[in-house]
């Protein structure tokens, strides 16, 4: 194991950044052993979601060296899985507005430019979508994205999307990360000459085209009436989906609808109004809902910093404002999109969403005759299980999951915030009074009312976390067969492998040693409600365990009375470690 001092040596020799070699170099005069050992003495880890990590210098945070790395190790996995036919197709990279992401965006295309690797290249602040929807027009090897989405404003990231235009997933995740292992000394530093380079195609103009001329086919297979029938407040949250977001509604004749929340509409790195940039975070819509009060607007509509993500509130008869759940918007658009699924069609005709989601989007399929499937939490899973299913001849309408994404694969195999916003808008003009609060009424009414309660407890590390989950699997066996006052019906462990339903007891979804989920069927009690499922999981890049319950009820009291009494029943029986601390996770 190399010692400090040999690892500044090494950072020195290998960094020209003055900003972070500054960092590095400070740290050295201070004798601050404990820091330089922190950031130097271990490396950022490449996973299915690319990089996201801290800004700073150092080995274990994302700057300029550890962009250059990460991008000579995917230009040389690429051309040792397809040869000469990566260079060709070559990769799509794009960048958002937090700080240093054009910057990134340019000592990326340097990297594969070195290599040989033709680039296509956003020449300006573009939504994360956008890059998987130029991979799968332009046929290219890979795809970058530099965001960190709605992550605090000292963080970015390195998002990557294989040649089927989806977040990579397992096995590739693995070899790219013993490529970029073998290629740590940079190959070039030279921005510069990436304008001279006839390997970089400059693609904005011609992508936008096409993106917005897809997203207008989509939603014109719906009712064609143009225009819709209400105004709204958007905000961008200080991101880039602004520019998008006019766009569409100029070619959909919608522009006067908009209104746009002053404070939050160009870009801002620093995030000045919000605490953290994440529609779902308290207090995050507190200058929309002031602008919509000002102006006399019923209906807000928000996009994450880059775009991906999507979410509604409603100013409801009382004046209060309803922030609706991933899951409930999600439930909406399914309902709408449901209507263009053929009843000769069903079994052939599918939606997606994922293991923590609701359970609400089963029931609707059945009374509609159309097919879910669950995948594990993420887009990766998400977007390749809708290629798996169409290359069968399946067709799959739209996937969700309730971290407010919504993925409509007729534009985009990943979640699309933009897209979704405008389907939303066109399904309003199906509902009672434009409203999706009756409309989410209306189907409660219909289905069954779900009361979700999505929270978390932090947790000092993993290997907390993981004690506490042993600790939980040793209350029974081969699993606690109580819970609160209820029975366990089914019982899926997807970390040690186990699902008390099938007859071998083989999980029904992919199991992971190295990450905690275990989900838990109870049964209905005293015919007040119709039984409860709840997901727990460690995330995998917090100090987090979460928890997804979900009561379905006869009425709204019965719902929300079973889910929150199961949830003190899970807090007393399952998580009362004193170490572990509770939160909203909103």
């Amino acid at each position: 194991m190399a010692t400090i001092e040999a690892l500044i040596q090494e950072w020195l020799r290998l960094d020209r950044d003055e900003a972070t070699r500054t960092e590095i170099l400070e740290l050295v005069k201070q004798q601050n052993v404990k820091e330089l050992d922190f950031l130097l003495g271990s490396r950022l880890t490449f996973g299915t979601a690319g990089l996201r990590a801290r800004m700073g210098g150092g080995f274990s945070r994302l700057n300029s060296l550890t962009i250059i790395q990460t991008s000579q190790g995917l230009a040389q996995y690429l051309l040792e899985e397809e040869r000469a036919s990566a260079a060709t197709a070559g990769v799509v990279i794009g960048y958002d507005a937090r700080h240093n992401s054009k910057k990134f965006a340019e000592l990326a295309a340097a990297a594969f430019i070195a290599k040989g690797i033709r680039v296509s290249w956003y020449e300006d602040l573009v939504h994360t979508p956008m890059v998987p929807f130029a991979v799968k027009q332009l046929h290219a090897a890979a795809g970058i994205m530099i965001t960190a989405s709605h992550n605090p404003k000292d963080d970015n990231g390195y998002k990557v999307y294989g040649s089927n235009a989806c977040q990579i997933n397992s096995p590739a995740d693995a070899k790219i990360s013993a490529a970029i292992l073998n290629n740590l000394e940079p190959v070039t530093w030279d921005i510069k000459g990436n304008g001279q380079s006839k390997l970089l195609t400059p693609v904005l103009d011609n992508m936008r085209a096409s993106y917005l001329k897809t997203v207008h086919q989509y939603v014109d297979v719906r009712p064609r009436d143009a225009g819709f029938p209400l105004g709204f407040v958007y905000t961008p949250m200080h991101g880039v989906g602004l520019v998008p977001m006019e766009a569409i509604l100029k070619v959909l004749d919608s522009h006067d609808r908009m209104v746009v929340v002053r404070e939050q509409a160009q870009p801002d790195a620093e995030f000045s109004t919000v605490v953290y940039p994440n529609p779902e975070e308290t207090g995050a819509l507190d200058l929309a809902k002031a602008t919509a009060n000002q102006r006399n607007v019923r209906l807000i509509l928000a996009n994450d910093p880059d775009a991906d993500r999507f979410a509604v509130a409603e100013k409801l008869n009382d004046g209060s404002w309803h922030q609706f759940t991933g899951d409930q918007v999600g439930i909406l658009l399914a309902d709408y999109l449901a209507k263009g699924i053929k009843p000769e069609e069903s079994g052939e005709e599918w939606m997606l969403t994922t293991a923590v989601s609701s359970q609400m989007l089963s029931v609707l399929a059945e009374a509609r005759g159309f097919a879910v499937e669950e995948t594990l939490t993420g887009f990766k899973w998400l977007g390749n299980r809708a290629l798996e299913l169409a290359g069968k001849g399946k067709k799959v309408h739209f996937a969700y999951e309730e971290a407010l994404g919504y993925m409509f694969p007729d534009v985009v195999h990943d979640k699309d915030g933009i897209a979704a916003a405008v389907v939303f808008l066109r399904a309003c003009k199906d509902w009672p009074s434009c409203s999706p609060w009756a409309k989410l009424q209306e189907l409660y009414g219909d289905y069954g009312y779900f009361h979700t309660i999505n929270t978390y407890w932090r947790s000092p590390d993993i290997t907390a976390t993981s004690a506490v989950f042993d600790q939980v699997r040793r209350i029974g066996d081969p699993y606690p067969k109580l819970v609160g006052r209820r029975n366990v019906v089914r019982w899926r462990d997807l970390t040690v492998g186990y699902d008390s339903s099938t007859n071998d007891h083989t999980p029904d979804l992919p199991v992971s040693e190295s990450s905690q989920m275990i989900t838990c069927w109870l049964e209905k009690f005293d015919d007040i409600d119709e039984g409860i499922r709840f997901t727990v999981r460690a995330s995998g890049t917090e100090p987090k365990i979460k928890i997804y319950l979900e009561c379905r009820g006869k009425d709204p009291l019965s719902a929300k009375t079973g889910a929150t009494q199961m949830l003190e029943s899970i807090k007393q029986e399952w998580f009362n470690d004193p170490c572990l601390i509770m939160e909203k996770k909103s």
